[in-house]
């Protein structure tokens, strides 16, 4: 039987990708849990896997074809079993160049019912090759999985649902879909004529970088922002900093100032647990857990990893794990449970010698913390002395909405009281 293979929606975010890579050609029999396409998203490219068993009898879309809707056919499978479930999409898709307009987006394909995990007598466990790597890699117990693969097959959906289903997430509303944030002030053709009489180059919008026009656009004009600012001073942290660093060469490790503040910052929200929260369409979610995104920049964007249940980790646990998240972000290579969720949002342009400046919440997040360069400054002493210390401005973006000024106060004051006192930051350094 035919069956159409949809564009996935590989992040919440996703509405459209890009199919860099085909792992099939036409021809090709597959099974349940073989990789059929490399997809690239808005944030992340990703491995597709197939869910069906059969022979591939068309690709819709040659590689690199950018723009694809999601839920849009890329591929049909001919399964040969009139008992396989088929897609709801109807399969009368025209032979089309994989340039032309895609479909419009149809209803997307059930999801197959998790069934027991299918053994052999000799108890083999049946899982897709990629499944399993993503299994080894999160130290999951493939006796512990359903599949909802072909056959009980388990399958690259299967260990991201059992990941999902261990965090117990609360579920939030639906949102919904922007279509058009506002109107534009100029239209292309007003602005093109504004300059028909210099030299340029149109450069489109594509994937990440137009995800990102769209939702921080979406966020200024719907977020109430506020702004909190404070000095913090270094002195004593880049000392114990040093001191750190001198311990963990033995062991090939350092940390940086940005550990030392995704640290804070984690800590911060145990202290002030009512600032740990998220808007979702109308209601508050208080986080049980202290998760801190840290904004990353890639080519075309930013991305920002979550580092998950920071509070309990070590500065060398948080700055191995941060260096791997960049690394990956940077590749593309990130799954989307490691970009999904956190409270707030850690943004440092310290490095590149700004001084200080307003960022923008990233949505669903309740606030965003923008980090300067530190500075050597002339300050009044308690004596009224003049002591020459180092200063680094910390500006925090806050929803309004959720957190009122005094709360965020609390909580910016709380990440000050910690880097001043950054003793209290160090839990182990394993």
């Amino acid at each position: 039987m035919p069956t159409n293979i949809l564009m996935p929606a590989l992040s919440p975010t996703m509405e459209e990708g890009i199919l860099s890579k085909w792992f099939v050609k036409e021809g090709d029999t597959v099974e349940s849990g073989d990789l059929l396409a490399e997809i690239e998203t808005d944030k992340a490219t990703m491995e597709f896997e197939s869910i069906y068993e059969g022979n591939v009898t068309q690709l819709l879309f040659a590689e690199g074809a950018a723009g694809i809707k999601v839920n849009t056919p890329i591929a049909i499978i001919d399964t040969g079993d009139s008992a396989v479930e088929e897609s709801s999409v109807p399969v009368g898709v025209e032979e089309s160049k994989p340039e032309a307009k895609p479909a419009e987006a149809s209803e997307p394909v059930k999801q197959a019912k998790p069934v027991q995990v299918s053994k052999s007598s000799s108890s083999r466990i049946f899982i897709s090759p990629l499944a399993k790597r993503l299994a080894k890699e999160n130290g999951i117990a493939l006796e512990s999985l359903k599949g909802s693969g072909h056959k009980g097959r388990i399958v690259k959906r299967d260990i991201e649902n059992y990941l999902l289903e261990q965090k117990e997430p609360p579920t939030p509303s639906a949102p919904t879909q922007v279509q058009s944030i506002t109107p534009e002030a100029f239209s292309f053709d007003q602005v093109t004529k504004m300059y028909q009489d210099r030299e340029y180059e149109v450069v489109e919008l594509e994937g990440m970088r137009r995800t990102i026009a769209t939702r921080l656009s979406q966020s200024k004009q719907t977020i109430p922002h506020y702004y909190l600012r404070r000095e913090v001073e270094l002195d004593s942290l880049l000392k114990l900093r040093s001191k750190v660093n001198s311990f963990l060469a033995k062991k090939g490790k350092k940390v940086s100032i940005n550990d030392f503040i995704i640290s804070a910052v984690a800590k911060a929200l145990e202290l002030v647990p009512q600032a740990n929260t998220v808007w979702a369409a109308g209601n508050v979610l208080q986080l049980k857990s202290c998760d801190v995104a840290v904004a990353v920049s890639i080519d075309d964007g930013l991305i920002t990893p979550v580092i998950k249940d920071a509070n309990k980790k070590s500065l060398a646990a948080i700055s191995t794990e941060m260096k791997d998240l960049a690394e990956r972000a940077r590749q593309r290579k990130l799954q989307p449970t490691e970009y999904i969720g956190g409270t707030i949002t850690v943004s440092n342009l310290g490095m590149f010698g700004i001084e200080n400046f307003d960022a923008i919440i990233n949505p669903p997040h309740a606030s965003i913390l923008a980090v300067g360069t530190g500075r050597r400054k002339p300050v009044v002493g308690s004596s009224d002395e003049i002591e020459i210390k180092t200063l680094m401005s910390l500006t925090l973006s806050v929803d309004h909405r959720i957190i009122d000024g005094a709360l965020g106060a609390q909580l910016l004051g709380t990440i000050v009281d910690l880097l001043e006192n950054p003793v209290s930051v160090l839990l182990n350094l394993d």
